[in-house]
């Protein structure tokens, strides 16, 4: 997981400010006019001094007395005091400053700007199902024995998944104490990666997973099929269970959705966004669950790395794409998404791998944070606006003398101060996902 988590990390990339790339160009222009104002004194002053003359009635600070040099001197400086790319700088960060703060009030806490920028743009946003959508805490609900009595197939089971770490091994294991079964250690167990557990119980080689990891095994699963297809068509994960070599039962496993989780996701639906659900879960449990929460699109019996390569498939169809999850196997999907989600209640290395973290572990930090995005940048295009039309309208003032440098000075720190000020309003915007 970590080799891909750092395969991912190597492949994403970083993302270009505008306004870095606008003051890159502007900065050699305003110099560059700068130089033209000068010349054009020293060769036009005259036809520019009567300029002066006729507009000194109205504006009292423009001298026409003054000698040629002074004049162009004057009219140079007010053009590199006017352009001053102050609030340039000021547009772009300041936003970013006050939206980040907003975000970590709101228990949204963003690791880069770049996260908020790209936000903005994704297109779909792919949720993990154990723990992110529903509550990560499954239950057994159906025990089907085939073959073996209901206590000798429960006590197998959950000797067996009790060397497991995975939700649904522990979830066997309580379901089967709670039931009165002895649970004992197993003499040997290896756990499958997507499929289930290997384990050796009373000298007896026992497995625990999907229909998947019996058939490898060359295990017949027809006398559980229709029992495994009916609990399934309910949104409950099953498990098939054998011992040497033979079925002998079905465990099911129910993990409710979120209170929050229907609701968010139409939200999101609401801001013109579409949804997906990754998960190593059998496909007909992920669709009941997805028709249950209103998700677009289901990928459903991926492995870790699958889930990377699906992440990739969507940014191919979809563009930008956003990935929720709070696992271990989620971390290398997170960082290979356009941004990465971590639920806060998580583990450790998905926060790690992620570029945002939800504190609270609510699915409205989502919706919340879409919506700090989209007004973060909103922000940006009115600062970059303010700090423009400043230059717009005082350069061609400046270079015909109109402007002197104390007012110059006096609007190029109006224009910094509007947007801070403006940044600052952010703070007034509802990004509340209810």
């Amino acid at each position: 997981v970590v080799r891909m988590v750092e395969e991912a990390q190597g492949t994403k990339v970083p993302i270009q400010e505008f306004a870095d790339r606008v003051t890159s160009v502007f900065v050699p222009i305003v110099i560059g006019i700068a130089v033209f104002t000068l010349l054009l004194w020293a060769l036009a002053g005259g036809p520019l001094r009567g300029v002066l003359e006729g507009v000194q009635g109205v504006l009292p600070w423009v001298d026409p007395t003054l000698s040629a040099a002074t004049l162009a001197l004057v009219a140079t400086i007010s053009v590199l005091v006017i352009a001053c790319p102050c609030a340039l700088g000021l547009a772009t960060p300041t936003a970013l400053m006050v939206g980040s703060g907003i975000g970590a009030e709101n228990g949204i806490l963003i690791r880069n700007g770049a996260a908020i920028q790209t936000m903005r743009e994704v297109h779909v946003v792919v949720f993990d199902k154990t723990g992110t959508l529903t509550l990560g805490k499954p239950e057994i609900t159906d025990i089907v024995p085939l073959g073996e009595d209901e206590a000798t197939l429960l006590r197998l089971a959950a000797t067996a998944e009790a060397g497991s770490e995975h939700p649904i091994g522990r979830a066997v294991v309580e379901g089967a104490r709670r039931r009165g079964a002895t649970v004992a250690t197993p003499e040997a167990f290896e756990a499958l990666r997507g499929r289930g557990i290997a384990a050796r119980v009373d000298g007896r080689d026992i497995l625990v997973g999907s229909a998947r990891l019996l058939r490898e095994r060359g295990i017949e699963i027809a006398p559980g099929e229709a029992q495994v297809a009916r609990l399934e068509g309910e949104a409950k994960t099953t498990m098939l269970v054998a011992a040497d070599g033979r079925l002998i039962g079905v465990l099911a496993v129910a993990d409710p959705i979120k209170e929050e989780t229907t609701e968010a996701i139409a939200a999101l639906h609401a801001l013109g966004l579409q949804t997906a659900m990754l998960t190593g879960d059998n496909r007909r449990t992920a669709e009941a669950i997805a028709r249950r929460a209103g998700i677009d699109h289901v990928v459903a019996e991926v492995l870790p790395d699958g889930k990377v390569a699906e992440i990739r498939r969507l940014q191919e169809v979809h563009g930008m794409v956003a990935m929720v999850g709070d696992g271990i196997n989620d971390a290398p999907a997170l960082t290979q998404a356009n941004v990465g989600i971590a639920i806060g209640t998580g583990t450790d290395i998905a926060i790690e791998a992620a570029d945002i973290t939800l504190v609270r572990g609510d699915l409205w930090g989502v919706v919340s944070a879409v919506k700090l995005s989209r007004a973060t940048f909103r922000k940006i295009r009115q600062n970059l606006f303010w700090a423009s039309i400043y230059n717009l309208i005082m350069i061609p003032l400046a270079i015909l003398g109109l402007m002197h440098p104390a007012l110059a000075e006096v609007a190029m720190a109006t224009s910094s101060i509007t947007v801070v000020t403006n940044a600052n309003l952010l703070r007034r915007t509802n990004i509340r996902g209810k």
